[in-house]
């Protein structure tokens, strides 16, 4: 093992953990916007300001009304349902990560189960953008198309197409593996 396959995976690891406990720490945030508000600041840290507040995450925004002395609370609730699975989504590109890492320690990486799990990678990365763009356009249809501005980075889409296309990278190195280990 070398040292950079040690530092890619221990960080990995500890991108995966921060994931699943914002995850957790955003799914409480949402029930409290629902069903306690006092708490929500507990969860989140939400600077006040002036008329409206940005919620953002993963290049998924959307610029909230300010209600009384708080972010609209329908708009936190959305918005944290949109938060939740893209946090799921992404601990999952980073538990797929360290788990390729770990399976090419001390053999070749062209591996099925690498290649499932860059796939998977390609598919969770695409499915980014595509939850924001849902989670937005639900936010405006509840709330009204002026009243939130919503906005979405497509950044996902081509670090999704890029893992999908070196699935078929990885698929035809191992079909050429088993092409060599057969002629041998």
């Amino acid at each position: 093992m070398t040292g950079l396959d040690t530092a890619a995976k221990i960080i990995t690891r500890i991108g995966e953990i921060a994931h699943w406990i914002a995850a957790a720490l955003m799914a409480a945030a949402t029930v409290c916007s629902l069903l306690a508000p006092q708490f929500l600041s507990y969860f989140v840290g939400i600077d006040v300001t002036g008329e409206t507040v940005e919620l953002s995450l993963y290049g998924f925004s959307v610029t909230a009304p300010v209600v009384g002395e708080t972010v609209d609370l329908t708009a936190f609730f959305l918005f944290g349902i949109g938060a939740v699975i893209i946090l799921l989504l992404m601990a999952m590109v980073f538990r797929n990560i360290r788990l390729i890492i770990t399976k090419s320690e001390g053999t070749t990486p062209f591996q099925a189960d690498n290649v499932r799990m860059l796939k998977e990678i390609g598919i969770f990365s695409l499915a980014v953008p595509i939850i924001g763009f849902i989670m937005g356009l639900v936010i405006q249809l509840v709330l009204g198309f002026e009243a939130v501005e919503i906005s979405n980075s497509m950044g996902g889409f081509v670090f999704g197409i890029l893992a999908l296309f070196l699935t078929q990278v990885f698929a035809r190195g191992i079909q050429l593996e088993n092409d060599t280990d057969g002629l041998l």
